[in-house]
């Protein structure tokens, strides 16, 4: 195999100045560069980035904790988080912690073990055991998707997600410009920030439409499709039941279509449906779907920025950035095609919200 040694010697170069070429630590001149590569090509040298990891403590890689890879949603973060990593020359070590806060500790764990440089991690509803290890062991990690605040309200690590009350506000105002006045909603799992997020959006949305908050039209379920196939049949039993309804994830989606079939109800002729979460598939129901689309790749693309940042800067304040989404408006809230949606406006930028002064990898 090719040495440094040998590249040096064929693009006429010292040793010292190979290596600022591969690892970009020192500006060199393009001519020389160049040299550089075409020697790198011409011999087949590659980085030996064992020897390179024990000199730099650095191994060049990322890990990522999320579960339920196979959701849509998260498929297409973990796409956004490999296409960036590689982009800034990061390999990516994966794990799937299952929602469970035991076996997330222990992934996570695994993943530290491994050497990683950093990493995203999509919490539980339960991370207290997840965010000891982080502490403890000064982890550099950014939080995906869902949020944990610190005691104090500022955050303890870096976070990235995307907006979630103010879209699910819109959904809600839509359906109430249509005339609805018995909205339900799917809600996900229970302590989870993007559940309560969402509530927190569906509540402000009934507020702004002048409507009450009725308890019995808001039900969980659990961020699963089964769960929402069975917190849709719930709503429907209600002596008084919604005329429309807001499904909280693409999985809830399918699970409260499933539970309309059941009870031989047609979407939008007898219910309403908008949901949070677009999907490939969404613009081929009949009707097809109303939904709110997150910045699944920018997210997680978004993530390993931040995490890159965190590496270079390790005593900056903690910070959290939300990504916007996008109102995807189609039939089956019930409007024809090509009708301009009802209700609130939507924000089109990122946006960080204020650091506090704690300072956390």
């Amino acid at each position: 195999m090719a040495t440094m040694a040998d590249v040096a010697r064929s693009a006429g170069v010292s040793v010292a100045t190979v290596s600022h070429v591969l690892n970009g630590t020192r500006p060199v001149l393009p001519h020389t560069r160049q040299a550089v590569l075409d020697a790198v090509e011409e011999l087949g040298y590659t980085t030996n980035t064992l020897a390179r990891s024990l000199v730099t403590a650095r191994t060049r890689s990322i890990g990522l904790a999320v579960s339920a890879i196979s959701n849509p949603y998260f498929t297409e973060i973990l796409q956004g988080v490999e296409a960036s990593a590689l982009e800034h020359g990061y390999s990516l070590l994966i794990a799937d912690p299952h929602d469970d806060p035991e076996h997330e500790r222990k992934v996570v764990q695994l993943l530290h073990e491994r050497r990683v440089d950093g990493m995203i991690v999509a919490p539980s509803a339960e991370p207290r055991g997840l965010l000891a290890y982080l502490g403890r062991h000064d982890v550099p990690a950014v939080l995906l998707d869902r949020l944990v605040d610190a005691p104090d309200g500022g955050p303890r690590f870096d976070q990235v997600c995307a907006d979630n009350a103010e879209p699910t506000s819109r959904l809600v105002a839509h359906l109430a410009g249509l005339g609805h006045r018995r909205i339900g909603l799917v809600a996900g799992r229970p302590g989870l920030s993007t559940t309560s997020e969402r509530i927190t959006g569906y509540r402000t949305g009934l507020a702004f439409a002048g409507l009450p908050y009725d308890e019995r039209l808001l039900v969980h379920g659990d961020s699963e499709s089964a769960g929402a196939e069975q917190a849709t049949a719930a709503l429907l039993s209600l002596a008084v039941p919604p005329t429309a309804l807001v499904t909280a994830n693409n999985a809830m989606t399918i699970g409260a279509l499933r539970a309309l079939r059941a009870h031989g109800l047609s979407v939008p002729g007898d219910i309403a449906l908008c949901c949070f979460d677009d999907f490939a598939w969404a613009d081929l129901f009949s009707p097809r779907l109303t939904a709110i689309a997150q910045p699944s790749r920018d997210i997680g693309a978004q993530a390993v920025r931040v995490l890159l940042e965190r590496l270079a800067e390790p005593d900056r304040p903690a910070r959290t950035v939300r990504l916007p989404c996008a109102f995807v408006h189609r039939t089956s809230c019930g409007c024809p095609e090509g009708a301009s949606p009802r209700g609130l406006s939507s924000t089109s930028s990122p946006r960080e919200e204020p650091s506090h002064d704690r300072r956390r990898r």
